[in-house]
């Protein structure tokens, strides 16, 4: 059995990067106006000077096609750009492009950095690329791993692929994942060391990732066995609960907090799995969402609504 991947529900685009520099600010502004052209046409000339917010941007600008025809091979030329000079949003989104062109030895290195910042889009497609065996070695107890982790942040997609595998895959295994995600949690997601690399399959291997100034991450990868067969009807996983790193989503402050309640019945389906908080600052009321683990799941899930800004605790 295969997975397929479910591009069009996973694949979240983040907001535009914002630099100090002036022509990226205002691009940004005409952005979010809808004037995409402008956007564009203020963020060319520092990218092409090597301004890294402004060539993700442009990345971003070609994988939607606003303000320019939608090109993923032009969005992925602008996301290598910025991920070769470290910009973190930019190598998710390198790798995310590079698996959609049919690049997928290519895509999983840079993959691998994004899930090791617990990048919930990053954690769903690599963790079908190794169930799959889908240009690096099949690792089912892995692919799991990531699996509960990505479901965790809410990403709907993760969330019935993982239902998917729990009908699948033996309990044992299932089991293993389990506990690799709650070593990953506390080894590797907050802040600490790099996730261990995935192995490319030996027949599509390809050029490694150029290096940037991050350290490379140590061997060895972590291979899976031939599976086993399916067992008759194994009992499903309960879901995880969603870890608390401390990060919340701000929704708003309200001078009227019943209008951050009613905010709230409007979008509460946007964050599965979250509960909201209202909290008095002086005359207002803000409405936190949470928890997230780690900034950049609360990041992730600001991709789809504004206003929207992690906090804190």
């Amino acid at each position: 059995m295969k997975f397929p991947i479910a591009l069009a529900g996973a694949l979240l685009i983040a907001a535009p990067a914002c630099a100090q520099g002036d022509p990226v600010k205002a691009g940004v502004e005409a952005y979010e106006r809808g004037d995409y052209r402008t956007a564009v046409a203020q963020w060319r000339g520092p990218a092409d000077k090597g301004n890294a917010d402004a060539q993700f941007n442009m990345g971003q600008a070609y994988k939607l096609g606003r303000g320019v025809p939608a090109d993923l091979k032009q969005a992925e030329i602008w996301y290598r750009k910025a991920a070769l000079q470290g910009h973190e949003q930019a190598e998710g989104y390198y790798g995310l492009a590079l698996f959609e062109n049919g690049k997928k030895a290519e895509a999983a290195p840079w993959l691998q950095r994004a899930v090791s910042r617990d990048d919930a889009r990053a954690q769903y497609i690599l963790g079908i690329m190794l169930f799959n065996g889908d240009g690096v070695k099949k690792d089912w107890v892995r692919a799991y791993a990531l699996m509960v982790r990505s479901s965790g942040s809410g990403l709907d997609a993760a969330v019935k692929a993982r239902a998917q595998m729990d009908q699948y895959m033996p309990m044992d295994d299932r089991q293993q994942g389990l506990a690799l995600s709650r070593k990953y949690d506390e080894e590797f997601g907050r802040g600490g060391r790099p996730l261990p690399p995935v192995e490319v399959a030996a027949d599509t291997r390809a050029t490694p990732a150029p290096t940037t100034s991050r350290p490379t991450p140590p061997p060895p990868a972590v291979t899976r066995p031939t599976p086993r067969p399916t067992p008759p009807a194994p009992a499903p996983v309960a879901a995880a609960p969603a870890r608390d790193g401390g990060w919340r989503v701000q929704l708003g402050a309200f001078g009227e907090p019943g209008n951050a309640r009613k905010l709230w019945s409007q979008v509460s389906g946007r964050f599965p799995g979250r509960q909201p908080s209202y909290v008095k600052a002086g005359a207002l009321t803000k409405l936190l969402v949470g928890p997230y683990a780690s900034r950049a799941a609360a990041a992730s899930a600001c991709a789809s609504i504004k206003p929207c800004v992690p906090v804190t605790r």
